[in-house]
């Protein structure tokens, strides 16, 4: 993956409908293509085929995490600095759980995001259910 300059963004290994899926999100600078994603599942499925660790039967599948993907790791929120974000909480702030403004900042404890009409807000990050990028359609 590092040769061709992917990034591993997620993996998740889950049933659906009584079939096993393990999917890998890649990305890199300038998006993934279908060639990208086809040149990492063959890598991928010969590396598991080779170590065998996973004894149910699955699909493998990789993909690119999409325009709606979740921010995780520093390398995402770094990335997404002054673009707009959708945050959902645990706990409610304000009687509201749900809140979209731009990512202003963040730290290993908190997020600041920016609104609209000027105002900034700060939550700390062991609140947050989801945080991904917004977008509008």
């Amino acid at each position: 993956m590092e040769e061709h300059h992917f990034e591993l963004v997620d993996v998740e290994f889950v049933k659906e409908a009584g079939t096993w899926y393990l999917r890998a999100y890649i990305d890199k600078p300038g998006g993934i293509t279908i060639d990208d994603c086809e040149l990492v599942s063959r890598s991928l499925s010969d590396l598991l085929d080779e170590e065998d660790f996973i004894k149910e039967t699955y699909i493998l599948e990789v993909s690119s995490p999409g325009l709606g993907r979740p921010l995780k790791k520093d390398k995402d929120f770094e990335r997404s600095l002054g673009e707009s974000v959708e945050v959902k909480l645990f706990r409610a702030v304000d009687r509201q759980k749900e809140f979209t403004g731009m990512l202003k900042a963040w730290d290993k404890d908190t997020i600041t995001l920016a609104f609209e009409e000027g105002d900034e807000w700060t939550v700390e990050r062991s609140n947050i259910a989801l945080i991904r990028l917004a977008f509008d359609f």
